[in-house]
C-alpha cells in the first residue's frame, strides 16, 4: 500500500513561493488520511457484523428446522450407550404362493418402569392394574417401592393401552420401541407358521426368533440382513387353506371327532397347497405347551405331521401296486379271500364276508384285509419293506418343519411274515398323514417319487421312478372304482373324477391291545383320477356319527364326505374347471310318415 505524503515537496515549494503556510497542507493531508482510515475501519466492522448476522441466521434456521422435525417425529425414549452388540429386531415377511402375507412385523412399544423416578408408586400400580387386568396392584406396589431400579411391565402394548399409560402422567413410566410378529390371518396355517417370540431384549428393541414351524426352521434366513428383507414364499394357497380349515372344522364337529387333519398336495411337485390340523391355535397368542398328559391333546400338536397313526386300508394300494409292477398279479387275478386267515394263534378277518374269491380290483373296491394279506405273501417281507422305504414311509418326512425330523414312523422291530400281512392293510405300522399323502402322490402321478415341500417350486424336478406308468394308471382306475362302486361312494364329486381309498383302523390302547370304540378314519384321494393333479388326505381322530339310528365310525361315512366337500370347494379355487359331459346333441331325423321328429344321439 502506497501512502500519500503529509508534506509533498512540490506543493510545499509552490505554497512558499505564493507566501502561503505549508503547515496547512500537512494538516489537510492528516485530516484526509484519518477520514480514509475511519472509512476503512467502518467498512471492516460492517462486513464483520454482516457475517455474524448471517451465521446467527443460519444457526437459528438449523435449530428451528431440527425442532420442527423432532416435533413431527414419533417420540422415543433416550438410549444409553452400550458396548454390547446391537439387537437385530427386523425379520422378513412370510407370504403364500400368490404373495399374500402370512406373517409380518408390527411396530409397537414395550412398557417398563424406573421406580426411583416415580412420584406416587402406589397410585401408578393401581392405575396400571386397571389398564392391564392381568397385573396385580399389590405386587406392582412392592416392586415399585422396593430396591429395584428397573421393572418390566409389558413386552408389547396396543395404541390404546399406550395412550392410557400416557394419561397416568408419571415420569417413572417409560416406553421402548420394538417390533412384534403379527399373523394377520389368525388360526390359518398356524401349525405351518409355528410362531415367533422374543429372544434378547433391551428397552429400545427385542430380538424376534422363531419358536416352531417354518418360523424356526428358516429362522437364520428370515433374520439375515443379507437377504434385504426378501420374503419367504411358501407353497400354500391362503384361500384353499381357509377353505380346508372351514370344512374340516365343520366336519370334525359334525362327526364329534377328537381331532382332524387334512393335506392337499400337488401330485407332481410335492408342493403342499394346504395343510390343517385341528384343534389349532392363534400364533399371535401361542399357548404354552403341555407339561403332562398326552401331547396330542395340545392344540400345538400337528396331527398332519407329528401324528403317527395306523392308517388302515389306505395302505392296500402299496402292496397291490408293487405286486402289479413285479408282474405277480393283474387287476383280474382272483385272490383267495375265504376267512378268517389263520396264522399261528392270530386270525385276520374282513369287515364283511366277501366270499371265497375276489379279483384284485375287488380286493381294493371291497377293502378285503384277507385279500391284501395274501398278495403281500406273494411279495415277501424283504421286498415289501424295501419298497415302503423307497416311498419314504419308514423315515422322517423331509418337509421343512422343525418338528418333522423328530417324527419317525413306528415299524415292527421284527418284520415277520405276520407283520408283512398286517402291514399290507395298514396295521402294525404307524405313519403320519403327510407320509401317506406323499406316498400316494408318488404311486399315482405316473409312478415317480415325490417329496413333500412347503416352499413354492419354480422348476419342478422329476423324481426317480417308483412304479411304471402302466401300474400307476391301473391303480388310478381301481381307486376310481372305489369311489363310483365301493366304500367311498360319498366321495364322488361331479365333474372332478375323484379316486381314493378309505381306511379305518382301531386306535391302540396304551394299556395294551386296541380300543373297540375308537378309530382313526382316513380317506386318501386323487383328483382327477384320469389325469392326477392333486392328492388329498383327510384323517379324523375318533369320529362318531349317528346315522339311521346306528353309530357310524368307518371312513366311508366320516372322512369321505368331508374330503368330498373340500374338493368341491377347493377345486375351482385351484383353477380347475369341472369336466362335465355335454348333453346329448339334438338332431332332426326323418320319420316314417314323412314327419319330422326329434332324436337324441
Amino acid at each position: 500500500m502506497i501512502r500519500t505524503p503529509l508534506r509533498p515537496l512540490a506543493r510545499i515549494l509552490q505554497a512558499r513561493n505564493k507566501g502561503e503556510n505549508p503547515d496547512v497542507i500537512e494538516r489537510e493531508n492528516i485530516r484526509l488520511r484519518h477520514e480514509e482510515m475511519r472509512d476503512k475501519a467502518r467498512d471492516k466492522a460492517e462486513g464483520r457484523l454482516l457475517m455474524l448476522g448471517l451465521f446467527f441466521f443460519a444457526a437459528f434456521t438449523l435449530v428451528g428446522a431440527r425442532m420442527g422435525l423432532m416435533a413431527a417425529s414419533q417420540p422415543s425414549e433416550p438410549q444409553v450407550a452400550s458396548s454390547t452388540s446391537t439387537i437385530l429386531a427386523q425379520r422378513a415377511d412370510i407370504v403364500d404362493r400368490n404373495g399374500r402375507v402370512l406373517a409380518t412385523n408390527l411396530a409397537t412399544y414395550s412398557l417398563y418402569a424406573q421406580p426411583q423416578d416415580m412420584i406416587d408408586p402406589a397410585r401408578v400400580a393401581t392405575s396400571l392394574a386397571k389398564i392391564f387386568p392381568d397385573l396385580n396392584a399389590d405386587r406392582l406396589t412392592k416392586q415399585f417401592t422396593g430396591e429395584r431400579t428397573f421393572v418390566w411391565i409389558k413386552k408389547t402394548l396396543s395404541p390404546e393401552q399406550m395412550q392410557a399409560v400416557h394419561d397416568i402422567g408419571d415420569p417413572g413410566l417409560l416406553f421402548g420401541p420394538r417390533d412384534m410378529r403379527l399373523y394377520p390371518n389368525g388360526h390359518l396355517a398356524a401349525h405351518i407358521l409355528g410362531g415367533a417370540g422374543f429372544g434378547r431384549e433391551g428397552v429400545d428393541s427385542a430380538e424376534l426368533i422363531g419358536v416352531a414351524g417354518v418360523e424356526k426352521r428358516f429362522d437364520d434366513s428370515l433374520r439375515d440382513p443379507a437377504n434385504a428383507g426378501q420374503p419367504l414364499q411358501l407353497s400354500i394357497d391362503l384361500t384353499v387353506q381357509a377353505t380346508m380349515r372351514e370344512v374340516l372344522d365343520a366336519g370334525m364337529k359334525m362327526m364329534n371327532a377328537k381331532g382332524a387333519a387334512g393335506i392337499l398336495m400337488d401330485a407332481h411337485t410335492g408342493e403342499i397347497i394346504a395343510m390343517t390340523s385341528l384343534p389349532d391355535f392363534d400364533p399371535n397368542n401361542r399357548p404354552a405347551p403341555l407339561v403332562k398328559g398326552d401331547a396330542a391333546d395340545s392344540p400345538l400338536f400337528n396331527r398332519a405331521v407329528q401324528g403317527l397313526y395306523e392308517l388302515g386300508s389306505t395302505f392296500k394300494i402299496f402292496d397291490i401296486g408293487q405286486a402289479l409292477d413285479l408282474g405277480l398279479i393283474t387287476p383280474q387275478t382272483m385272490i383267495d379271500t375265504k376267512g378268517p386267515l389263520i396264522w399261528g394263534k392270530f386270525k385276520i378277518h374282513d369287515f364283511h364276508n366277501y366270499g371265497a374269491q375276489l379279483s384284485v380290483t375287488d380286493v381294493i373296491k371291497e377293502s378285503s384285509n384277507i385279500g391284501a394279506a395274501r398278495i403281500a405273501t406273494l411279495i415277501g417281507g424283504v421286498k415289501q419293506k424295501a419298497f415302503l422305504k423307497t416311498l419314504g414311509l419308514l423315515d422322517p418326512s423331509p418337509v421343512e418343519l422343525v418338528e418333522a425330523p423328530g417324527v419317525r414312523p413306528q415299524i415292527p422291530s421284527n418284520w415277520s411274515d405276520l407283520s408283512t400281512m398286517t402291514i399290507a392293510y395298514g396295521h402294525g405300522i404307524a405313519v403320519s398323514p403327510l407320509h401317506l399323502a406323499a406316498a400316494y402322490a408318488s404311486m399315482l402321478n405316473g409312478g415317480t417319487l415325490v417329496k413333500p415341500t412347503l416352499l413354492k417350486v419354480e422348476h419342478p424336478v422329476v423324481g426317480p421312478r417308483i412304479v411304471s406308468e402302466a401300474t400307476s394308471e391301473k391303480l388310478r382306475i381301481m381307486l376310481r372304482d372305489v369311489v363310483t362302486n365301493g366304500t367311498a361312494s360319498l366321495g364322488n364329486v361331479k365333474g372332478y373324477d375323484v379316486g381314493g381309498k378309505t381306511g379305518t383302523a382301531d386306535k391302540p390302547d396304551p394299556q395294551g391291545g386296541y380300543y373297540h370304540d375308537r378309530v382313526i378314519s382316513t380317506f386318501a384321494s386323487v383328483f382327477p383320477a384320469h389325469d392326477p393333479k392333486y392328492v388329498l388326505v383327510v384323517t379324523m381322530d375318533e369320529p362318531q356319527d349317528y346315522m339311521d339310528g346306528a353309530m357310524r365310525r368307518t371312513a366311508g361315512y366320516t372322512a369321505v364326505p368331508v374330503a368330498a366337500e373340500i374338493i368341491r370347494r377347493a377345486a375351482p379355487l385351484l383353477g380347475m374347471r369341472p369336466d362335465l359331459a355335454p348333453p346329448p346333441a339334438v338332431t332332426v331325423s326323418q320319420a316314417k310318415a314323412g314327419q319330422l321328429s326329434l332324436a337324441r344321439e
